[in-house]
């Protein structure tokens, strides 16, 4: 398998070097399209007596800058596309470096009220989120947040197989990213969708062929001046009157259309390059595939289809150019011809449209988690099992922490296991409790896992490791905590989930703690439960003698000369040393 950081320096050489090659190509072009300027200047000058042989310079000299500044165009993009593919290798880089935190946090999209988002550092900084966020459009942001969030236990196999294929394809994947990083969206796709289903078109049939018609008649006219067949050159100004009279009977409303159009035109143009992307890719996993028919429309592909109002939308906007809009509506009505065009594709194409966002969405969000994928060879994809185990896990890790000072466990939870886990401060319970999370969570998601093998049997996850108070709703700590293992209790009644719970109760007094956590964990296991509690009461620890289901483990701390020692390895029993008195002391507190 590649190395990841090998794959992106090689590749940030080579699209450097690309970038520089096309800057060098459009100082070429800057170069020819001034001498052919100046060449048409100094025809036109010399011959401007004669004004057939100007024109016809003119003519020559003006399609020659053309065809110079479409190559100066098409090196610019090139050049910009290239210059993306350096900016995302560079950050490939430095995030392998840990360098993640000024990335996107996804804090928008934590949830307190959510099953299991606000408690496993899913969202925020140094977050999950954060560190496997790739998208470069709003949908697919919100697309992959969504997908973290899911909590959706089937069909983890399609998933795992699209994401295998993805992160297979490191090439495709950039060019994605490059090419999706130039949307500019200044009106959100919901917003688009609903004009485009709600616009009422206002132009009548007869225009499909009257601007044709006319703009033979003016071509027709030219002619007969140029070869003085017409010797009265008034009538062309007769001619344009009679067509800008026509065109100004819509103009009002060709200006609303131009208005609600003009924000839409650049995000068409790239998402035609995106679905063009998805279309000429070759995918073999089911999933992939079936997003890929998801955007065809009568064997018709919709990047041509993007591509034709792209089109549309530019020519309209050469209205806002003074002499286009008097020579292009006056002689060829070309508002109205272009305007056709826009509503006759509203007409075929807006309810497809939705589809198109959509998977163009869905492969900037999943194109984050191939990518992760890519970037982590040593993960393993969790065999998905029914046989009892819910995880059974060997060297399992918190997806977030460097291999070297990572400290891995072996965990085996059985179906309708809860595991109590004690320990001293700071020496790994909470770790270890958002790694079993994160287990589930990716694991769920189709992503590979922390770890050297994992057999997994679906479940969804619920947690209760946070807790705040709010004093907007008038609520205390403890009345919120409360609130949260009632959620739990409902939900469990409902369906399965893996329970992670973390020191619950500490809004209260030791000793109604100590009663209120065991009846609690005594409930859960009554209601067939499986899960994990973190905590620093021992003695919920005696439950294990009395109910089979529970199993103590425990995270140990040692004093080695004077100084305090972790080891971060899970146990089977009941933690015996704690480390706060030692702290107070060591810290000059007490």
């Amino acid at each position: 398998m590649k190395n990841p950081l090998e794959y992106y320096q090689k590749h940030l050489e080579i699209y450097k070097a690309s970038a520089q090659k096309f800057y060098k190509k459009m100082t070429t072009l800057s170069i020819y399209r001034l001498l052919a300027f100046v060449i048409t200047v100094v025809g036109i000058y010399v011959t401007f007596s004669t004004w057939q042989i100007a024109v016809f310079i003119a003519v020559i000299g003006i399609t020659i800058f053309l065809y110079l500044l479409s190559k100066y165009n098409d090196a610019k993009a090139e050049r910009l596309f290239n210059e993306a593919l350096v900016k995302i290798n560079e950050a490939e880089i430095s995030i392998a470096s840990g360098n993640f935190h000024d990335r996107n946090d996804g804090l928008a999209f934590q949830d307190p009220n959510h099953f299991y988002s606000l408690d496993i550092d899913l969202f925020g900084r140094a977050s999950f989120f954060q560190f496997i966020n790739r998208t470069t459009i709003k949908e697919g942001t919100q697309e992959l947040a969504d997908a973290l969030k899911a909590n959706n236990t089937d069909d983890i196999l399609s998933r795992q197989e699209a994401i295998k294929e993805l992160s297979s394809k490191p090439e495709w994947r950039q060019f994605y990213a490059a090419k999706s990083s130039f949307v500019l969206v200044e009106t959100p796709a919901t917003q688009t969708i609903k004009w485009l289903k709600n616009h009422q078109s206002f132009l009548p049939k007869i225009m499909n062929w009257l601007p044709k018609a006319f703009s033979i008649v003016s071509i027709f006219i030219f002619g007969l001046i140029f070869f003085n067949i017409i010797v009265n050159q008034a009538i062309i100004g007769y001619w344009l009157l009679l067509g800008l009279g026509l065109s100004s009977i819509y103009v009002k409303k060709i200006n609303l259309l131009s208005s609600n159009t003009d924000k839409l035109k650049y995000t068409f143009r790239q998402y035609a390059l995106l679905l063009d992307l998805i279309e000429n890719e070759s995918f073999s996993s089911q999933l992939l595939q079936q997003k890929q028919q998801q955007i065809q429309q009568e064997g018709k592909k919709a990047s041509g289809i993007f591509s034709e109002l792209s089109k549309s939308l530019d020519a309209l906007d050469n209205r806002n150019n003074l002499i286009s809009a008097i020579f292009g509506n006056g002689l060829f009505l070309s508002d109205i011809k272009n305007s056709y065009r826009i509503e006759e594709w509203i007409k075929l194409h807006a309810d497809k449209v939705t589809d198109w966002f959509e998977v163009v969405s869905f492969f900037d969000a999943y194109n984050s988690l191939g990518n992760f994928t890519f970037n982590h060879p040593d993960f393993v994809f969790p065999e998905i099992v029914n046989d009892g185990i819910v995880i059974q896990a060997e060297r399992l890790g918190h997806p977030l922490l460097k291999k070297e000072k990572r400290v891995d466990s072996d965990v085996t939870i059985k179906n309708e296991q809860f595991f109590i886990v004690t320990g001293a401060n700071m020496a790994g319970k909470s770790t270890f409790l958002r790694t079993i999370s994160l287990h589930i969570v990716m694991a769920n998601v189709g992503l590979p896992v922390c770890a050297k093998t994992s057999r997994y049997s679906p479940v969804k996850l619920i947690t209760s490791m946070r807790t705040t108070d709010s004093l907007t709703d008038d609520s205390s700590y403890f009345f919120s905590e409360l609130t949260r293992l009632k959620y739990i209790v409902d939900a469990i009644q409902k369906e399965p989930y893996f329970i992670v719970l973390d020191e619950i109760l500490k809004g209260t007094n030791s000793t109604d703690k100590a009663i209120g956590s065991r009846k609690f964990v005594e409930k859960l296991v009554a209601s067939n439960a499986t899960g994990i509690i973190a905590t620093h009461d021992l003695s919920l620890c005696e439950i294990e003698k009395e109910l089979d289901e529970v199993k103590n483990y425990y995270f140990d701390a040692e004093i080695i000369n004077d100084e305090l020692y972790f080891d971060y390895k899970l146990k089977e029993g009941v933690c015996k040393n704690m480390n706060a008195s030692f702290l107070l002391k060591k810290m000059n507190i007490v």
